[in-house]
């Protein structure tokens, strides 16, 4: 079997972790990274049918997805249905936004994408990912 591509939710620590346990438990069947991030590492956007082996914080692999829809679309367009399925408990799509611009305006993805002062408005690209749980590891 061909490795599969390692598939990391945010960076190491609680909010990974915690990210996992909902991919694990079912809760978590979407997620939203930015275009900018892709084209910085000159990385090609996800598709449909790709799996990926989802690692925890110490980088052990946990779980096995498949993508099963890929979108890219304007950070102002993401959909309450989008927001809910992250399974971080989001009940509007203003909340889903605050705390996905909390995460894209930390200093972790600043320092990542080389831009201290980046910041993401209505018109920012955002790669939206559903996917299902092929299996626990």
């Amino acid at each position: 079997m061909t490795e599969l591509p390692k598939f990391e939710f945010a960076f190491p620590g609680p909010l990974r972790d915690q990210l996992v346990a909902a991919v694990l438990d079912g809760t978590k069947t979407s997620t939203t990274g930015l275009l900018i991030s892709y084209e910085r590492e000159g990385e090609p956007l996800p598709v449909v049918g790709q799996r990926s082996v989802v690692v925890d914080s110490a980088d052990q692999p946990v779980a096995v997805i498949e993508l099963t829809e890929v979108r890219v679309v304007r950070v102002g367009d993401v959909d309450l249905d989008h927001a809910r399925d992250e399974g971080e408990g989001y009940r509007t799509v203003a909340e889903w936004r605050a705390g996905h611009e909390n995460f894209w305006h930390g200093a972790e993805l600043r320092e990542e994408l080389g831009d201290p002062d980046f910041t993401v408005d209505d018109d920012t690209l955002a790669v939206t990912e559903r996917f299902r749980l092929v299996r626990r590891l």
